[in-house]
C-alpha cells in the first residue's frame, strides 16, 4: 500500500505541473509541446485511476473478509474496464491533434478532437464511472450487512468503528469522482467545442481541474490514510490501556505490600 500511495503522490506532483505549464500563458509550448502534455496528463489520469481501483479492491477484498469469489469478480470487471479504457485512449492520443494559440502576445494550448474522439473520451469517463458505481454499492451492502449484525448483537466496538471510517472515505471520495465525472464529460458538449476560448468556459474547465486534482491526488490518497490512521489509533489507545492496567497493578501489589506489614 505505501507503494500505491507513493506512486499516487508523486504522480500527481508531475500531473499538477504539467497542467501548470500549459496554462501559463506566458510559456510558448509550441504544436507539438501541446499534443505531448496532452498525450502526459491522459496518461497519469488513467494510470493514477488505475491506482486507485488496486486501492479500491484490497480495500473491499478485506470488507467482504478476503472472499476468494468477490476478490476474482473485482479483478475481471476491473482488468475489463482498464483494458477497454487504454485501447480508447491509445486512439484518442493518436487522433487528437494539439495546437498553440498566440492571443495578444499571450500563448494558450488547445486540443482538437477529430471524428470520434469525443465520443470515446467521454466513454472513458462513463466506465471509470460505472466502475465507481459498482464500488460503492459493494461497499455499501456489506456495511449495511455488518451494522444490522451488530445491531442485532447489540455490539459494536472495532468492527463498527473500521467500518464507519471506510464508508465515510469511501462516499466522499465517490462524491469527489462523480463531480468530476460530470464536469468532465460535460466538456465534450458541442457549446464547449465552439466557444472554447471563452470566459465561461475558461472557469467550467478551471473548476473541472480543481475537482479532478481533489478526486485523484487530494481523497484518492485518504482511502490509504484514513485506515492507517485508525489503525495507529487503535495501537495508542491500545498501549494507553496496557499502561494504566500495568499502573494499577503495580499499586494494588504495593497496597497489599504494605497491609501485610
Amino acid at each position: 500500500m505505501t507503494f500505491l500511495y507513493l506512486g499516487v503522490r508523486y504522480i500527481g506532483i508531475g500531473y499538477v505541473v504539467i497542467n501548470i505549464l500549459c496554462m501559463v500563458p506566458t510559456i510558448s509550448i509550441t504544436d507539438a509541446g501541446c499534443h505531448i502534455m496532452y498525450n502526459a496528463i491522459v496518461w497519469m489520469g488513467d494510470t493514477v485511476n488505475a491506482i486507485v481501483g488496486v486501492i479500491m479492491i484490497a480495500r473491499l477484498h478485506a470488507m467482504y473478509q478476503r472472499s476468494r469469489k468477490m476478490l476474482i469478480f473485482l479483478v475481471v470487471i476491473f482488468v475489463a474496464i482498464r483494458i477497454a479504457n487504454a485501447v480508447m485512449i491509445a486512439i484518442i492520443t493518436m487522433q487528437v491533434a494539439g495546437e498553440e494559440l498566440i492571443l495578444s502576445g499571450t500563448y494558450q494550448c488547445m486540443i482538437a478532437y477529430p471524428g470520434d474522439v469525443q465520443l470515446l473520451s467521454s466513454m472513458t469517463w462513463i466506465l471509470d464511472t460505472a466502475w465507481e458505481v459498482l464500488a460503492l454499492c459493494l461497499a455499501v451492502r456489506i456495511a449495511v450487512k455488518h451494522f444490522r449484525e451488530l445491531r442485532r448483537h447489540s455490539a459494536s466496538g472495532i468492527i463498527g468503528d473500521c467500518f464507519t471510517v471506510l464508508m465515510q472515505t469511501h462516499v466522499s471520495y465517490f462524491a469527489s469522482f462523480l463531480a468530476a465525472s460530470c464536469f468532465q464529460i460535460g466538456l465534450f458538449s458541442p457549446t464547449f467545442s465552439a466557444v472554447s476560448i471563452s470566459l465561461k468556459t475558461q472557469i467550467y474547465l478551471g473548476v473541472a481541474q480543481i475537482l479532478g486534482f481533489v478526486q485523484m491526488f487530494v481523497l484518492g490518497p485518504r482511502l490509504i490514510l484514513s485506515v492507517r490512521e485508525y489503525h495507529t489509533k487503535l495501537v495508542a489507545d491500545s498501549n494507553t490501556a496496557t499502561a494504566m492496567a500495568s499502573i494499577a497493578f503495580q499499586e494494588r501489589v504495593h497496597v497489599e505490600t504494605n497491609s501485610s506489614v
